[in-house]
């Protein structure tokens, strides 16, 4: 697998059928949602040492159709982009039906770590892209001030050894967004492995949709430990290792200071 190189490149890497399988099984999982654009987007930075990672030359992110894809402009592509339902705790109370009210799933990269050289799937994302079918009152939109919070805290997590989404790039906009003042609207591109939730499967679960919950529990296996399928006892295996690994979280988040105690289910 080289290295993308250019944006048509990068756009034939997207897989946008990633979950479709979920169509098949009549289960309501995700919405088809266009992006809502950008005024007059400007590239603010690109995470230059995430793009070596993915494989990724960073100078595809300076030219105008990649301004464009990042800035939620998706005309004459192929994408097939979605937002994915979920429900889920907050502050220890049940909040019922949530879901990505302003993060839209551009599709899945396949890469090859040119330094280690280990092939993974990556979500490829943007935050404050718009409307989705789960915005519920909000606008969809996140503005500059909090996207480069997001993604300097995401990077320096990173830094410190702590597993958190990562930041591929930052635009800002002519985009007014309406907060506590007038504030510039901006999108974050947003990429981790994954973006299921606990609440992904508390949706289900308290649906009273078991099909839907085991369907879901099988594609993050077959994506993150294939080498269980065939196992008998690979949800149990999938239990341990969830319960292991979100303990190792909470306490690399407890080493430096994060101590307010509110897991909230949906995040």
């Amino acid at each position: 697998m080289s290295a993308v190189d250019t944006f048509d490149n990068l756009i034939n890497s997207l897989n946008s059928d990633f979950f479709d399988h979920f169509n098949s099984k009549d289960i309501d999982i995700f919405s088809n949602c266009q992006p809502t654009p950008l005024e007059n987007p400007r590239l603010i930075h690109v995470n230059k040492r995430f793009c070596i990672e993915l494989g990724l030359k960073h100078n595809i992110f300076e030219t105008e159709r990649a301004k464009d894809l990042m800035s939620g402009n998706l005309a004459g592509l192929s994408l097939k982009p979605i937002s994915v339902v979920y429900s889920g705790h907050q502050f220890g109370t049940w909040a019922g039906q949530l879901g990505d009210g302003r993060a839209i799933t551009l599709g899945e990269l396949a890469t090859k770590d040119q330094t280690t050289q280990i092939e993974s799937l990556w979500d490829i994302q943007l935050k404050g892209a718009g409307l989705t079918p789960y915005s519920r009152f909000a606008d969809g939109r996140a503005v500059l001030r909090s996207s480069i919070r997001e993604y300097l805290c995401s990077e320096a997590m990173h830094g410190l050894g702590i597993p958190t989404t990562r930041a591929l790039c930052l635009v800002t906009s002519d985009t007014n967004v309406q907060r506590e003042s007038i504030e510039s609207g901006a999108i974050l591109c947003r990429v981790a492995k994954n973006h299921i939730r606990f609440g992904s499967l508390e949706h289900f679960y308290y649906s009273k949709q078991p099909d839907a919950l085991i369907a879901l529990i099988d594609y993050s296996i077959n994506r993150h430990f294939p080498e269980w399928n065939n196992l008998k006892d690979k949800y149990e295996r999938f239990f341990t290792n969830t319960i292991l690994k979100t303990a190792s979280l909470i306490a690399k988040w407890q080493s430096v200071g994060f101590c307010h105690g509110v897991l909230n289910t949906d995040n």
